[in-house]
């Protein structure tokens, strides 16, 4: 007789979950006291439960990574044929699933980025490239944007321009912010893209002539700024950073972190300007964040800096099996189900049309901007000033009690300070994306009117 093991009778009773957290578990950028956090028990595709029983439309890839939705069988059944064969191994050594993975992404990537380091996700991915650009440039500050998210880590997190910064800001030498553009919100006053995109180049080229083109090593930028609000550059933006790193020597950093792997449509958000950096960091949804990985894909002149140098940096878990058979998995799966062109499709026919419809409808809702499965509700109190609906930083009532109103009608949304991005897994049906556009529909009547 075969008796089921009392752990895993423990692993599925969700109040005794509950409990040990609270009393064990110390959680991410929260006050821990003032936590209430909700216990997931299953999840399958576009939807997950928690512990009432309650099914909830995820319109978040949880911090959008699961790109394939969750429990997608081609992932779970690798990674459990790589235990089955090889749980792990140091990263000195060869193995299959890192191999393969590594080819895989290097076929989608742009231009020579045809070599990949791997790491355990994004902040170490970030991390890591800006070491590279250090050392394959021999200088040392590093441009990035406010409004802007690259990691936790001691080096990224001063590297991001979003408030979660201010608390670890002491650790800076050598990052400088700029301003990028965001229209909506413009820095320069502009009023057009192509004046939005003319100032801010403007802007940037001012800050490397007065920080010394000589002392910089690189500008990192988000492809898609992501959690500071998915503000999709204007045309020419990025090719005109190209160009400045191009005429200044420095190293450019595309960090698609969030938007890469089929977020938006494409591969790789920098796609979408036909421009090719020489670094690009990874994590999320190169395996659907079902096994934690990342990385940096590298351009062939800077893989030659460390041909022949030993490049002074890796992690222990570097290139793991059981991540990389996730990665073979999830890209595999990813072009033979057209998922890329399914997100694409998404954003033409669902999201764009259907939040510039609510957009018409709520007056609260200031701006709807996005491309592919990447897309943001600006919401504010007045759209003559733009006031926004919460502080930069902060919420509000009227935030959270969207958020209430979203989760009661069976959808869980993304939400940051002011804003509602619509993320969903990229094999979200139309279907399904219409029904957590609805149940946004719904919140807001009832909240707004309220």
């Amino acid at each position: 007789m075969t008796a089921t093991p009392t752990f895993r009778q423990d692993l599925t009773d969700p109040d005794r979950a509950y409990e040990l957290d609270r009393a064990h578990v110390f959680h991410s950028w929260s006050a821990q006291a003032q936590l209430d956090p909700m216990v997931v028990t299953k999840a399958d595709g576009s939807y997950l439960w928690d512990r009432h029983g309650n099914r909830l439309l995820d319109f978040t890839s949880q911090l959008v990574f699961t790109n394939l939705g969750h429990q997608h069988p081609r992932v779970v059944a690798a990674i459990r044929e790589q235990a089955a064969t090889l749980c792990t191994v140091a990263p000195a050594y060869v193995n299959g699933a890192r191999s393969e993975a590594a080819r895989l992404i290097a076929s989608h990537t742009p231009g020579d980025l045809n070599r990949v380091f791997f790491t355990n996700g994004g902040a170490d991915a970030n991390e890591h490239a800006i070491r590279m650009a250090r050392l394959h440039t021999g200088k040392h500050k590093v441009l990035s944007t406010y409004r802007s998210y690259h990691g936790g880590t001691q080096l990224a997190i001063n590297v991001t321009g979003d408030p979660r910064r201010w608390p670890n800001d002491n650790g800076s030498t050598g990052n400088v912010h700029f301003f990028g553009p965001f229209l909506y919100r413009s820095p320069f006053n502009a009023t057009t893209e192509e004046e939005e995109c003319q100032r801010a180049l403007a802007h940037l080229e001012q800050v490397i002539a007065l920080e010394g083109a000589s002392t910089i090593a690189a500008i990192i930028l988000e492809s898609i700024p992501g959690t500071a609000g998915i503000m999709v550059p204007p045309p020419g933006y990025l090719a005109g950073v190209r160009e400045l790193c191009d005429r200044y020597g420095i190293v450019l950093i595309a960090d698609e972190v969030m938007a890469g792997f089929g977020r938006t449509g494409r591969w790789f958000a920098i796609e979408h300007a036909d421009v090719v950096p020489d670094l690009i960091t990874f994590a999320k949804g190169v395996n659907s964040g079902y096994v934690p990985l990342g990385g940096v894909a590298i351009s062939e002149a800077i893989y030659s800096t460390f041909a022949d140098r030993a490049y002074p940096g890796g992690l222990t878990y570097s290139g793991h099996p059981l991540a990389c058979a996730a990665a073979v998995a999830t890209i595999e799966a990813m072009e033979d189900e057209g998922v890329v062109e399914h997100a694409a499709a998404l954003g033409e026919q669902v999201f764009g049309p259907g939040l510039r419809a609510l957009a018409e409808k709520h007056e609260w809702i200031g701006e709807v901007r996005g491309v592919g499965a990447f897309w943001a509700v600006e919401l504010v109190s007045d759209r003559a000033t733009k006031e926004p609906l919460a502080p930069y930083g902060g919420s509000s009532p009227e935030m959270a009690a969207l958020t209430k109103a979203c989760v009661g009608g069976g959808m869980l949304p993304f939400v940051n300070f002011n804003r509602i991005h619509t993320v969903p897994p990229l094999t979200t049906s139309f279907a399904e994306a219409r029904e957590g556009l609805a149940v946004l529909d719904r919140a807001l009547t009832e909240v707004a009117g309220a």
